[in-house]
């Protein structure tokens, strides 16, 4: 009787110490998880950040923020949360600081976020956004190549671009994070993919990298913000202004 009784004891204390070591491996792992993404987003514990929002380009009101692009800031703000950090929502045309002093997330083109245009025209100077001739549809021209969108009127279901963006002005600074898309589905697109992939991103560029991503937003209209693929590195074109074309000269 005895010995049941402390095989039965034993097995209860085995099973208890093998809980609690599970438990503790779990928690380190989601520590050491936290902690990258804390580091690649420049989030410690405790630390502010600024999301600058943008408008509504087809508004007439200059506060108005299309719906899709609430969706995005959410997301952002539920990442602001995890890391143990708070959020500061600003205005793109109220912001009056240099980078570095915190983390920043900039939402939507520089036609629609005064922000986006200042950080465009200072880092990425080989980033454009052109109009179509109907004046509509921006074009997302990056070096010598352009992404336009496509409706899906057409058998392939349209598509559309976002430019992602990880800047850092001096290595020991907090990082600002461009979402530059053609549509609010396509910034919507462009947040999840920063989001879902900072580790890789990480491996590819490290922690304190800089980098200029081309995403395609595949039939929009059907699946929205879900069907995304990487279609062009575009970090080398991104940060340096495109040369001038040579100067033509007429025989006399």
């Amino acid at each position: 009787m005895a010995d049941n009784v402390l095989n039965v004891v034993l097995g209860l204390v085995a099973s208890a110490i093998s809980a609690g070591l599970g438990w503790l491996a779990q928690t380190l792992r989601r520590r050491r998880r936290v902690e990258r993404v804390r580091r690649f987003f420049g989030l410690p514990t405790g630390s502010d950040c600024l999301i600058v929002v943008n408008r509504q380009p087809a508004s007439t009101n200059a506060k108005s923020v299309s719906r899709t692009d609430v969706y995005a800031l959410m997301e952002l703000a539920a990442l602001v949360k995890e890391c143990g950090s708070r959020a500061e929502l600003v205005a793109h045309d109220e912001v009056r600081q240099g980078l570095g002093s915190k983390a920043e997330f900039c939402i939507g083109g520089p036609a629609s976020n005064e922000r986006t245009a200042a950080h465009l025209a200072s880092w990425l100077p080989g980033v454009a956004h052109l109009p179509t001739p109907d004046s509509v549809v921006p074009i997302l021209t990056i070096g010598s190549a352009e992404y336009p969108y496509v409706s899906g009127s057409g058998s392939s279901g349209g598509h559309s671009f976002a430019l992602i963006a990880r800047l850092q002005s001096a290595p020991d600074s907090r990082p600002a994070f461009l979402v530059s898309g053609l549509t609010a589905t396509a910034n919507q697109a462009g947040v999840r993919y920063l989001v879902a992939h900072h580790r890789e991103l990480a491996r590819k560029y490290g922690q304190d990298g800089t980098f200029a991503l081309v995403l395609r937003v595949v039939n929009p209209e059907a699946y929205g913000p879900d069907m995304v693929e990487l279609a062009a590195d575009v970090t080398t074109e991104a940060l340096h202004r495109p040369s001038a074309p040579a100067a033509t000269t007429t025989a006399a």
